[in-house]
């Protein structure tokens, strides 16, 4: 490989590493599969002309066509994976969430930066359009101060043994929501309900709360009758809401109507103004970006860091669960201003 070029092994050929696959093929990044499921592999020389395919991870990590590797494997997986990635010289981009123990999330980090590699978490929200036109509506002054925060997550969709419902679907929301706060909660709680698997949460309430006053939920659920993927954020002067579920019309903005009357507080009707955002596929922006961050031996805007913030904030909500709900602190190790926001 020339200098600069970037060569990718997608480790993990399911559903979400499909896209992976189709995204960093289309960049012209995509050099081999590996895949424990042979049966998966069938058609990969056809659908991906040039692309390797491997059985055996110890093989793929021997590829010397191969300076990156891309985990789309199970969240339990991830951490032994990625180190072992980082310790053949690679650079790792790992699905969401990065690790299953802050501790794990802190030893990558550390391994990576001892063999000078990029780490990355796929944190696919903080590369949407709509979030990145949100944060500079808020960056702008536009929204006003940011006072509530709320995200609800659902679907009747894959239910997991591995994990429970916050850890499926709620990294991407907590990522955005500390990107768009710009600082981690001080203080977390959380409450749930195992109903098809005992000790395995299918829905899930986690509420933050912010040294500054700021508030947010998190409301997910695997055991929904349709999906919904909504974001709303409560600014001082204006609101928006982004529904990703929507077929048009994602992003959507209303003024306050708050006034005195007789007395008494009367929120009046508004209409909602659509605003208009770049449309371009969130996962094609991430795994480009993570090209470019390799190329360049730059800090990707999710990095280790920022995925061990989520890790910390997951764990605080998980203790929060087990304990139905008692108010858990945040690590105070995780207590720094969110940066490469």
């Amino acid at each position: 490989m020339g200098e600069g070029t970037v060569g990718v092994c997608l480790a993990g050929f399911g559903h979400w590493g499909r896209n992976l696959a189709r995204n960093f093929f289309q960049l012209g990044a995509l050099r081999a599969i590996c895949e424990s499921d042979t049966a998966r592999l069938e058609g990969i020389a056809a659908q991906y002309p040039g692309v390797r395919t491997y059985a055996r991870y110890e093989d793929a990590l021997e590829d010397n066509e191969c300076n990156a590797v891309a985990l789309a494997t199970p969240a339990e997986q991830h951490y032994p994976m990625a180190l072992r990635a980082l310790e053949a010289g690679r650079d790792v981009f790992v699905e969401k969430p990065l690790a299953l123990d802050p501790d794990d999330g802190m030893h990558m980090i550390s391994k990576a930066a001892a063999r000078g590699r990029i780490l990355m978490v796929g944190h696919l929200l903080r590369y949407h359009p709509a979030i990145l036109k949100i944060r500079q509506l808020i960056e702008s002054g536009w929204l006003g101060k940011v006072e509530y925060i709320y995200s609800n997550r659902l679907s009747m969709g894959k239910i997991r043994r591995e994990e429970n419902a916050l850890w499926s679907f709620a990294p991407h929301d907590i990522s955005v929501i500390l990107a768009l706060i710009g600082h981690m909660p001080v203080q977390v709680t959380a409450t749930g309900g195992a109903y098809l698997q005992p000790n395995i949460a299918d829905v899930t309430v986690s509420s933050l709360l912010f040294d500054n006053g700021t508030r947010s939920h998190i409301f997910v659920s695997w055991l929904h009758p349709h999906k919904e993927q909504r974001l709303v954020v409560i600014g001082s002067k204006r609101m928006i809401v982004f529904e990703d579920s929507r077929p048009d019309n994602k992003l959507v903005a209303f003024d306050q109507k708050i006034e005195m009357r007789n007395g008494n507080l009367e929120a009046g009707k508004v209409e909602g103004i659509p605003v208009e955002f770049e449309h371009e596929e969130p996962l094609r922006r991430e795994c480009l970006h993570f090209l470019q961050s390799v190329a360049a031996r730059s800090k990707p805007v999710t990095c280790g860091e920022e995925g061990l913030r989520v890790l910390r904030v997951l764990q605080a909500c998980q203790r929060s669960l087990q304990m139905g709900g008692e108010p858990v602190q945040v690590d105070s190790r995780a207590m720094l201003r969110v940066m490469n926001m």
